[in-house]
């Protein structure tokens, strides 16, 4: 784990016009604070304790006399409590400051800290602002090194979809049997063999299947018939601790004319999704820098405007980070609206999907911003539906 960045924490606060960054933790409920700050892991951590980090001077460590080292790998000014009206005490020179903390309406990741605390700040003073912004520049702006970590990750993801769609090929041509959990199967070990690493099993939806977006099947899953879509949806990252994940899906359909509706259903598909890139760029261009809710707002509207309303199940996208659902912009306008701004450094995914009764499908790429730009990562985005009579189409 690196060493806590004193100056880079209060570069983010004085960027986002804050007065601080209040930091807490009780029982390691907030990994965020943990990680940020670089403290040890194993600690005790059975009683409240807070660091409050300024946007000029020196930070306070407010501790419990019963864990008082607790912060002691941190710079800063010492205060203990021993009792409630001890720890009210030491929250009084935060009083009259707008600081960011750990809450958030439209965040659920980094919404950490408990009612109680909250009420405890407001009520002694304390003006609470979301640390929203804070964490995506603090957490979520990818350095080079990062973007480099993440077109590494990016590229073996779309070596492994083409990898498994040869093995579904060749299942089908032998007419082997083949379920849903031989192709998860043949993605992990691709996944270990590229030296990836996942926090979660990959999706292989096929059939009814593929209009779960969350589908997680049971042992080997179902077997795959002639005429089944294929939903895969595959996410992982080096194993070097600060890599940075890559999360793309693909469709493929097991035979080898795919049925004009469903021809049609990801042409609409892809064309939102390449539209949507292409509205970022368009901002980028005229010197504005869109939020996540208004590129969802965009894609959204146009699968709207095609008839897809009630197809639509999900946001048009998410942060990506060391973590594949990470801290920063998610592209959301109806979930959780996001209205962070897309920086330099943001990487996030695409992944508009339709869902009905029968099939569902989603097109997801990785996009990061630098230098005023839009990028997508990896290899080729998906222009046509996989089959079992042509090569995989990157």
């Amino acid at each position: 784990m690196p060493p806590f960045d004193l100056e880079r924490v209060q570069n983010a606060v004085r960027q986002e016009k804050l007065d601080g960054w209040l930091f807490s933790g009780f029982r390691h409920r907030d990994p965020l604070s943990e990680d940020i700050l670089s403290l040890p892991s194993g600690l005790t951590n059975s009683r409240r304790w807070f660091y409050a980090v300024p946007a000029y001077g020196d930070p306070v460590k407010i501790v419990p006399y019963i864990e008082s080292n607790h912060l002691d790998t941190l710079p800063g000014k010492l205060v203990y409590y021993l009792n409630l009206r001890d720890y009210i005490d030491a929250l009084r020179p935060l009083a009259g400051k707008r600081w960011g903390v750990h809450i958030s309406e439209e965040i659920p990741i980094i919404s950490l800290m408990d009612a109680g605390t909250a009420f405890i700040l407001e009520k002694t003073g304390l003006t609470l602002v979301s640390a929203g912004g804070l964490i995506q520049r603090f957490k979520s702006l990818l350095s080079d090194g990062d973007i480099a970590s993440h077109e590494r990750a990016a590229s073996g993801l779309y070596d492994i979809i083409d990898e498994v769609w040869n093995a579904a090929r060749s299942a089908y041509h032998q007419k082997s049997p083949l379920y849903e959990g031989d192709l998860r199967k043949l993605m992990l070990l691709s996944m270990k063999k590229r030296g990836l690493v996942t926090d979660h099993p990959p999706i292989v939806g096929s059939g009814i299947h593929s209009a779960d977006p969350h589908y997680d099947l049971d042992g080997k899953g179902s077997l795959i018939q002639e005429g089944d879509l294929i939903q895969f949806d595959v996410w992982a990252k080096e194993s070097a601790p600060g890599s940075v994940y890559a999360d793309i899906s693909w469709i493929g359909f097991f035979g080898s004319n795919v049925p004009n509706n469903i021809q049609a259903v990801f042409k609409n598909l892809a064309a939102a999704r390449d539209e949507t890139f292409a509205f970022i760029q368009s901002e980028l261009d005229a010197g504005r820098r869109p939020t996540g809710a208004a590129v969802d707002k965009h894609c959204r509207e146009i699968l709207i405007n095609l008839g897809y309303e009630q197809a639509i199940k999900h946001r048009t996208g998410h942060g990506i980070d060391t973590e594949c659902h990470g801290s920063g912009v998610n592209i959301d306008s109806v979930e959780f609206p996001d209205s962070r701004l897309l920086l330099d450094g943001s990487c996030f995914s695409l992944e508009p999907g339709i869902y009905f009764p029968e099939f569902g499908m989603r097109t997801e790429i990785d996009v990061y911003i630098t230098a005023g730009k839009a990028v997508i990562s990896g290899k080729e985005k998906q222009r046509a539906i996989l089959t079992c009579e042509a090569n995989p189409v990157f």
